[in-house]
């Protein structure tokens, strides 16, 4: 059975730092996409950034890019959302996403989501 477990969320104020994390079991992180989403309020989710097997480079939303990095840790089979320099902007739920369920060709199969955790950005 796959499950994808986020934490880390919470309230910082705008400026301010989180650190997410994505723990996967029943699942190989380090051999299949893994993903961040993210849903506002009234939003669609949104994609936020992706990791891929095989050290191709990370992807990321233009609005996070130069602010949120994504990386995993192979050994504790979790996938990180480092974020910094946050805005009242990335206030979401986020979700973890795993195989099929990132957006890119290059990830197939089954698609595996998290339950979402939340980050509350006040100014």
């Amino acid at each position: 059975q796959v499950q994808l477990v986020e934490s880390g969320g919470g309230s910082v104020q705008a400026g301010g730092s989180l650190r997410l994390s994505c723990a996967a079991s029943g699942y190989s992180a380090r051999s299949n996409c893994m993903g961040w989403f993210r849903q506002a309020p009234g939003e669609a989710r949104e994609a936020v950034a992706a990791i891929y097997p095989g050290g191709i480079s990370p992807v990321y939303v233009d609005s996070v890019k130069g602010r949120f990095t994504i990386s995993q840790d192979n050994a504790k089979n979790t996938v990180y959302l480092q974020m910094n320099s946050l805005k009242s902007d990335d206030t979401a739920m986020y979700y973890c996403a795993a195989g099929g369920a990132v957006p890119s060709s290059r990830c197939r199969g089954a698609g595996y989501w998290g339950q979402g955790t939340q980050v509350t950005v006040t100014s």
